[in-house]
Order: structure tokens, then C-alpha cells, then sequence
């Protein structure tokens, strides 16, 4: 296996605003977590949030932000909240659990819901059941006042569906959050952004076979985008297939910027902006 490529930082400031750190992937390859963050801040990713997709996992980003943050100077931030994947397990002590973190939240740098959505590739859960539980936590976040990290494979159709009711019952804050790892087309993602969504790009924006993401890219205005890795998964290009880890996101933004066709400083500052925007957190 080649070494794989490590960014220098450039001056520029990252946010990987998706990062699954807790991922067992990183301990089976050996890489620490004292490694992933020194790998980060060389490259000048300055700060990342890490989601979940369970309760269980949502207790390990929190314990991850609370063992690391600040480690090699790069600030974490986490998201709580039940993945499509994992709806089955959704019941009454499914929801008190992340609420109880939740009621912590500035203590346990929680800054959003999520991962929440559909997903249809996959089915592991019933699709009924995913709608449900998906419906039932865009409402905890608006109840809560809180942002929601959307994942939505091959279940674009209900995914907007909901959405929309939802949108139109008054029922998604003004800040809905961010659809990450965006696969809708450049019309549901341009619905999205009207809706309030921000518009995640990560390592497929680099595929050399990968039309549609670029082109979402294009249609959405640069105020609406960030960028996130999906660590240890979608590594970008030249270092495809390798685990991924935060430091790699600077390659997201350079193709974002070459796509806009602006600068990369231009686009990591917007970009960074937009993040912050995102997740509501003031610098300083």
C-alpha cells in the first residue's frame, strides 16, 4: 500500500464538518486518535465535528470530544442521533438517552441531530420504520432548536416528501442544518437550500466517474456549502481507497474552488464561514 498523501498546511482553515472519529476502522489500522488530530492541524483543519448514528455511538462522540478536544489545537464538536441504518432500535429509552445528553449539551459540545434520514440502499431497517423515527427527530430538533445532519440515499422521493410537509407546516427552524455527502440532483439540492439546508461535499466530488456531484455543486451558491470528510470512509482522490481521516478534506475544498472556478483561499474562507454558520458556533 502507498503512503498516503499528507496536506501541508497552506495557511488556509478547514472545518470537517463530518468526521466519524470514534470509528473502530482507525484501531484496527493503528492509527490513534492522537494521530488523526496531528495529521488534522498540519494540514490546517482547525476544527471537526464528529456525528453518530445510534445511542450507542452518540455516547462514544461525546466521550471522543471530551477525551481529545483541543488536542494538537484542533477544537471537536459532536452530533447525537439515530442513523436510518439503526431505526430499528429506536424506542422510548433510545430517545431519553440522547435527550439526556442533549440536556447537557454545551457541556458535551453537541451541536446538532443527526445522522438522521433514509436510506434505501442498504433497507437495514424497514422502510416504514425508517420514515417514522426520521419524522419523529426532525421534530425533537425543532423542538430542541437544533440543526439535523440529513442523510438521504436512494430515498429522495419520502425524504422530501417529509420535508416538505414539514417545511410547510412550519415545523423546520431556519436553520434546518446540512444534507451531507449530497447525492440528490442539482433541483432537489437547490430545494433544499430554499428550505434552509447547507450542502455537504466530501471525497466523491474528486471521482474521476462522478458527474452528478460536481454538478450539484455548480447549482448551489458557495454561501450554502461546506465540506466533511465521512471519515474513515470516501477517501478523495489521489489517495482513493486508503482510510480517510480530516486531513484529507483540503482536497474537497480545492476542487470545490475549482468547480466555482475562484480561488482556494476564496473558497476555504467562504466555506469556513459557512460552517461555523451551520453548526452556530462563534469564534473566539
Amino acid at each position: 500500500m502507498k503512503d498516503p498523501i499528507r496536506y501541508i498546511n497552506s495557511g488556509y482553515r478547514f472545518f470537517d464538518t463530518h468526521a466519524h472519529l470514534y470509528d473502530e476502522r482507525f484501531a484496527q489500522e493503528g492509527i490513534r486518535p492522537e494521530d488523526i488530530l496531528r495529521n488534522a492541524s498540519d494540514a490546517g483543519v482547525q476544527r471537526i465535528l464528529i456525528p453518530a448514528d445510534s445511542l450507542e455511538t452518540s455516547l462514544s462522540a461525546v466521550s471522543f470530544v471530551k477525551a481529545y478536544d483541543g488536542c494538537s489545537g484542533v477544537a471537536l464538536y459532536c452530533s447525537v442521533g439515530v442513523h436510518p441504518h439503526e431505526a430499528s432500535s429506536w424506542n422510548d429509552d433510545v430517545r431519553d438517552g440522547l435527550l439526556e445528553l442533549i440536556r447537557d449539551r454545551t457541556a458535551n459540545k453537541i451541536r446538532a441531530i443527526g445522522e438522521i434520514g433514509l436510506d434505501y440502499h442498504y433497507d437495514f431497517s424497514p422502510r416504514d420504520v425508517q420514515r417514522k423515527v426520521f419524522e419523529e427527530q426532525l421534530l425533537m430538533a425543532y423542538e430542541l432548536d437544533m440543526p439535523i445532519i440529513l442523510h438521504e440515499r436512494e430515498a429522495a422521493g419520502d425524504s422530501m416528501d417529509i420535508l416538505r410537509r414539514l417545511y410547510k407546516a412550519g415545523k423546520l427552524r431556519g436553520n434546518v442544518g446540512v444534507c451531507h455527502c449530497c447525492s440528490a440532483s442539482p433541483e432537489i439540492a437547490m430545494e433544499l437550500v430554499r428550505m434552509g439546508f447547507y450542502i455537504g461535499f466530501d471525497g466523491p466530488i474528486t471521482f474521476k466517474n462522478n458527474k452528478n456531484t460536481p454538478a450539484v455543486c455548480a447549482s448551489v451558491p458557495l454561501e450554502r456549502i461546506v465540506i466533511e470528510t465521512d471519515s474513515p470512509y470516501l477517501t478523495p482522490v489521489p489517495d482513493r481507497g486508503l482510510i480517510n481521516e480530516p486531513c484529507y478534506v483540503p482536497f474537497v475544498l480545492e476542487k470545490i474552488a475549482q468547480i466555482k472556478e475562484i480561488t482556494t483561499g476564496e473558497a476555504a474562507d467562504a466555506v469556513m464561514r459557512n460552517s461555523l454558520s451551520l453548526y452556530e458556533i462563534t469564534e473566539g
